[in-house]
């Protein structure tokens, strides 16, 4: 008896270490599993996380500077922008030319400078303008002849010494000296005067603005309709844009335009929209009058017109261009979720300033990322999670 119960307990012993040695090596692949699920990207449920999703906490977004906002829906009208050019407002530009042959002999206005209506910008001498000056010495002393004969007519007919006839005929040479004095001064006043000596001519400026251009010298001989100066009101200021004839039908007198350069905007109304094609380009030439009064926008200068298109409807969807972004070649907003922001693949129109019109993808009554989207554009690309 003794015997058997020494054997009893090493059989046990043996059962209990074969069973541990048959449950060891599973723990490895125990192991080995778990480590995979814990590298799995989970969602609500246990599911693998939205690829198109960004996690993120209220505060998460307030330090990144994101601003969510509503679409715009209704009353967005579209637009169509398009390149333009600054140009002088065509009733503000002048050029002042010789209006006689002769030398400079005096400029008094450089580039840049302001000049008043009617302000003195050359001085030429010429021996064009001595003989109109001495035309009208030589015409004022008719006059005078005249006058007094006419004077001394009056008087021989008061004393009934001569008869009316010779009165009438003293008159009208009179009248007709006077006439003679006229016309001369008329003559040198279109060439200017005013000189200050009987062969000199004064060039004035015909409109206050400022001078754009000076293509005269000093010594100069010119000859009369010789381009000597440009004067430019720049108050207002046009810009010029060329579109397809179907857009054309669709831009009216008195239409909006905004235009739009490197750190300037500003609101202008279309004053002419050409009535025939281009020969060259088959396009429409659009005229649009802008306020310079400020003097930032310079002539020759290319900016961006936007115009606010008629017979669009007045509808639809517009969210800001800051909130759209290019994920996978295709257009996407972010879109706010109970967990952060969800990309929403969205089909875009036409611009409208700073709006884009949402053709597709949006209802309107989303809460979106309105600025900073590209910072949820490049958490997408860091696993959808935004590190603290």
């Amino acid at each position: 008896m003794r015997s058997r119960l020494h054997i009893l307990p090493a059989m046990l012993l043996g059962f209990v270490l074969a069973g541990c040695g048959q449950s060891a090596p599973s723990k490895p692949d125990e192991a080995a599993g778990m480590a995979g699920m814990e590298g799995m990207p989970k969602g609500e449920a246990g599911k693998p996380a939205d690829k198109d999703a960004v996690t993120l906490t209220t505060q998460q977004i307030t330090d990144a500077g994101i601003e969510v906002g509503r679409p715009t829906v209704g009353g967005v009208q579209a637009a169509l922008e398009v390149p333009a050019l600054i140009e002088g407002d065509p009733q503000g530009v002048q050029v002042v030319s010789a209006t006689i042959g002769g030398r400079v002999v005096a400029l008094t206005r450089n580039l840049g400078e302001p000049v008043q209506r009617g302000g003195t910008l050359a001085i030429l001498e010429s021996r064009e303008a001595a003989s109109l000056n001495a035309e009208i010495e030589a015409a004022r002393a008719r006059s005078t002849l005249a006058q007094s004969n006419l004077r001394r007519e009056q008087r021989l007919f008061a004393e009934r010494v001569t008869p009316e006839q010779d009165l009438i005929a003293a008159r009208t040479a009179a009248i007709e000296a006077n006439i003679a004095v006229r016309l001369a001064q008329q003559q040198l006043a279109a060439t200017g005067g005013g000189g200050g000596a009987l062969n000199r001519v004064a060039i004035r400026a015909p409109i206050s603005g400022q001078v754009i251009a000076r293509a005269a010298t000093l010594g100069q001989t010119v000859a009369a309709d010789s381009e000597l100066y440009r004067v430019a009101n720049l108050g207002r200021v046009t810009i010029m844009a060329s579109v397809s004839a179907t857009d054309a039908g669709r831009v009216r007198s008195g239409t909006s335009v905004e235009v739009t350069a490197i750190g300037r905007r500003q609101t202008g109304r279309v004053t002419f929209v050409s009535p025939v094609l281009d020969a060259g380009t088959r396009l429409v030439q659009i005229i649009a009058s802008l306020d310079n009064r400020g003097g930032q926008w310079r002539v020759g200068e290319p900016v961006s017109a936007t115009f606010q298109l008629a017979g669009a409807g007045g509808s639809g969807i517009a969210v800001p261009s800051t909130a759209v972004q290019s994920l996978e070649n295709k257009s996407v907003v972010f879109v706010r979720t109970p967990n952060g922001f969800r990309a929403v693949r969205v089909t875009t129109g036409r611009r409208n300033g700073d709006l884009v019109l949402i053709t597709t993808g949006l209802t309107g009554q989303e809460r979106i990322a309105t600025t900073n989207s590209f910072t949820l554009k490049a958490e997408l690309g860091k696993g959808g999670e935004m590190e603290m």
